[in-house]
């Protein structure tokens, strides 16, 4: 079955899911995705309260979403998740890998624990998610994955080594992966934010970056999510193994 996108066209019956969607980037993101007309699972790890209000937020939209909730660092939990999704609305059709940790502390400090904790959420769940969605996605003809990396991964910033690591596996992921799927109609693209107003980045001295940002302010999560949704729509169709630079002109 196919269903309108909106601009007279159809595309397949599937979902969209987002990790880490109980706040930030993410609830942003699984409300423009509601928005346009996607059935949205709403991914949390140990926010239930957060992903339960986005629910509500695109339900009383007059939206569908579910909460999705599993720890990403476990080696099972995308099978677990996805057929979750699939049991609720049917296929992940779009994949939003937005889930993200960080264990900030210069190269000698950083422990093996950290190291690896970081590698595993923002890395290596990202590709078990997108490895295990992809079978639907190219049996569809359809599908876009969008990964959120960072400007962190292509350009130095000292005390992040891991999570610098982890964004440009993240990038670096996208583009080969790209590559193998596009002529089945499979999209995968990445979009790279600077500093965002997001959790992850409470623990920063307010202002603390603004005379490195061109544009004076850190983005916003709906920013970052216009972009998202713009890679996860019919007109970007066209757009796969990109890097979408969204930083207020801070890596220009």
């Amino acid at each position: 079955m196919a269903r309108s996108n909106g601009n007279g066209n159809s595309r397949p019956e599937g979902a969209a899911l987002v990790t880490g969607a109980s706040g930030g980037i993410g609830a942003a993101t699984a409300h423009a995705l509601a928005a346009g007309g996607w059935p949205v699972a709403v991914h949390f790890r140990s926010n239930p309260e957060g992903a339960a209000e986005v629910v509500a937020s695109i339900e009383r939209s007059g939206g569908r979403a579910i909460a999705v909730g599993a720890d990403l660092d476990s080696a099972e939990a995308a099978d677990q998740l996805l057929t979750q999704v699939e049991e609720s609305f049917g296929p992940v059709l779009v994949l939003v890998n937005n889930a993200g940790r960080r264990a900030d502390g210069l190269s000698p400090q950083i422990k093996d624990q950290e190291w690896q904790q970081v590698i595993e959420t923002n890395l290596n769940a990202a590709f078990r998610l997108t490895r295990r969605t992809l079978k639907p996605m190219l049996r569809a003809r359809f599908g876009r994955v969008v990964n959120v990396a960072s400007v962190v991964g292509p350009r130095a910033n000292p005390g992040q080594a891991n999570y610098a690591a982890s964004k440009a596996g993240l990038i670096g992921m996208t583009k080969t992966i790209a590559v193998e799927v596009a002529r089945r109609g499979v999209t995968v693209n990445a979009v790279a934010p600077g500093l965002v107003e997001t959790g992850l980045t409470a623990d920063l001295p307010a202002g603390a970056f603004d005379e490195a940002i061109p544009a004076r302010r850190p983005g916003t999560p709906e920013e970052i999510a216009a972009c998202i949704g713009f890679l996860a729509s019919d007109e970007a169709s066209y757009v796969t193994g990109s890097v979408l630079t969204v930083d207020g002109g801070m890596s220009a």
